[in-house]
């Protein structure tokens, strides 16, 4: 058979892979120009300070476009939105089932509800240890520890290889309501040797050594912290961990105190969870209006904004601009969480609030209140060791967690191992290869209700806005040169002190140009248009040291 008509398993990383967050990755099996394809989580990350005006970040699907009627099915590991946040923007348009567990499912019910989303995807319900086959895939979800409920890596074997993806993991023996990471069946994988297998696999904590502590300590440290507070107690976390919140509810219930939750993700994430069997004989959580109606030392908030976010409910207690809830000297606030990167001002600027309001702060700087929900460098050890694989794909981390991923994995004598980032295919099997093709990636940005490519998003415009203001001339000139009316000025985003107005120097600005122009130059409506906005711009300059952003309309009557 011809080099370019046997079958080849591929992996394309379209997102997560150079970054954190934005998680997206297709695999291929097949002949190159037959191949089918399975695309694996489909996330979103969030628009920054240099970003102005875009919410989220998605993974331009276009490769997946050009080859639709060969991509068979979206198979999501788990609802943190960095893996699923994308699929209703993203999804539809394609009409192929997509494969994941109960508490997904009614996770992306209830955003589409929430966001008003009209079109829908077609989601399969897929169950752990129960293989399913897609094309020529087939395909096994397996418990992992995790954050979120229902976390799983998946194992997707074809005929001439295997490929266990992690998704986002930990060697967690004792989480709190989840189950555990399944053992047994990833040391089976490594058993089966009648396949070669490749891993794909997290490097979010690959910098760090040792092991992660267990959700199971963390909830020791919160029930003593919340038994031991003589007034108020406070938590904020991810809303999605509902086996933080659990923890968080069963120990108020040991102290004698009732458990408040303020925020519409809180109530949305726990009301799913409640449903799905998962608060199983917890007492009931109450509205933020019952919290002024409780005593100081019998209430516990359960509270969103861990991450700083300006209207979430801590950002507005903090500020003291919140309805119902205060906080008051003497109350104890835990930060259960840590700040993802990017978002460390926002929360610092929250808990130096609080602190000058007398409240106790506790954050993971001073006690286990938090542990993250992937893997150390111990753990990623101890993966290799029990599935064996030939080939590594360090994914989901910044190029400093992939490098030093991919290090560890050379260094534990993994045979092939691959620094690829987003864009890259990598052929896993037969002939483990490097970038043997070259493939068309990059980003979306939902802008408001828009979504478009970075270039259609007139971001780079906000930014020249944000750095320079903008100056706005129109005026009217007659076909002899004389000024009909005007000029009249719009001055925005520029500094005004008392020595001297910015306004009244473009004004003087203009007013020289138009008197050292003669009336022939001025009655042509392009000359007097560039030696205006040329003046602006220097003299601006000249006193301010930027050059600003200038619009002139000439209109010629």
């Amino acid at each position: 058979m011809a080099q370019n008509q046997r079958d080849e398993l591929v992996f394309v990383p379209l997102g997560g892979v150079g970054e954190i967050g934005m998680n997206m990755g297709a695999y291929g099996f097949g002949p190159e120009r037959s191949r089918k394809w399975i695309v694996v989580d489909c996330g979103v990350s969030f628009g920054g300070p240099d970003l102005p005006g875009i919410e989220l970040i998605m993974a331009n699907p276009e490769f997946l476009e050009e080859r639709a009627d060969d991509v068979l099915a979206l198979i999501l590991t788990h609802s943190h939105e960095d893996h699923y946040g994308a699929v209703l923007d993203l999804w539809p348009g394609f009409e192929k089932p997509v494969y994941c567990t109960p508490f997904t499912a009614a996770m992306l019910a209830a955003k589409r509800a929430g966001d008003g989303i009209v079109e829908n995807v077609d989601v399969t319900i897929m169950q752990p240890g129960k293989p399913f086959n897609v094309g020529p895939f087939t395909i096994e979800a397996i418990n992992v520890a995790h954050s979120i409920p229902e976390s799983n890596a998946l194992l997707i074997s074809t005929p001439i290889g295997r490929v266990l993806h992690t998704g986002d993991w930990k060697l967690d023996p004792t989480p709190v309501i989840n189950k555990p990471t399944d053992f047994d069946r990833l040391r089976a994988i490594g058993e089966d040797t009648s396949t070669p297998l490749a891993l794909i696999c997290d490097s979010t904590n690959a910098l760090k050594d040792g092991e992660s502590p267990s959700e199971a300590e963390v909830a020791v440290n919160l029930e003593a912290l919340i038994a031991s507070a003589p007034n108020r107690v406070a938590v904020t976390t991810f809303a999605s961990n509902v086996g933080r919140v659990v923890s968080i509810v069963r120990a108020a219930e040991k102290a004698g105190r009732q458990v408040v939750l303020s925020g519409r993700s809180l109530h949305r994430i726990m009301g799913i969870a409640r449903e799905l069997g998962m608060l199983e004989g917890l007492p009931p959580l109450l509205d933020q209006d019952a919290y002024r109606g409780l005593p100081r030392d019998k209430v516990v908030l359960i509270c969103t904004g861990s991450q700083g976010e300006a209207r979430a409910a801590i950002a507005r207690i903090a500020r003291g601009d919140h309805p119902v809830i205060e906080l008051n000297a003497g109350d104890r606030m835990i930060f259960s969480s840590w700040a993802i990167p990017g978002n460390e001002r926002e929360v610092i600027d929250i808990q130096n609030l609080l602190i000058d309001k007398g409240v106790e702060l506790i954050t993971q700087n001073n006690g286990l209140v938090h542990v993250t929900g992937h893997p150390r460098r111990g753990e990623l050890q101890k993966l290799y060791s029990w599935v064996k694989p030939e080939v590594l794909v360090p994914v989901h981390g910044e190029a400093a967690h992939l490098h030093a991923h991919a290090k560890l994995g050379r260094e534990s004598g993994i045979p092939n191992v691959v620094e690829a980032r987003n864009g890259d295919m990598v052929r896993l099997f037969p002939e483990p290869l490097a970038f043997p093709a070259e493939v068309r990636t990059g980003e979306l940005y939902l802008d408001g209700l828009v979504l478009c490519t970075p270039e259609e998003s007139g971001v780079k415009g906000r930014r020249r806005l944000s750095f320079g203001g903008h100056v706005v001339v129109s005026l009217c000139v007659g076909s002899n040169g004389q000024i009909v009316s005007g000029p009249d000025l719009v001055v925005e985003g520029l500094p005004e002190t008392e020595d001297e107005s910015l306004t009244d120097l473009v004004e003087d600005t203009i007013a020289g140009v138009l008197k050292s122009m003669p009336p022939k130059r001025r009655s042509d409506a392009e000359v007097l248009n560039s030696a205006i906005f040329k003046a602006i711009r220097n003299e601006v300059n000249a006193y301010w040291g930027r050059k600003p952003n200038v619009s002139v309309f000439v209109h010629r009557v």
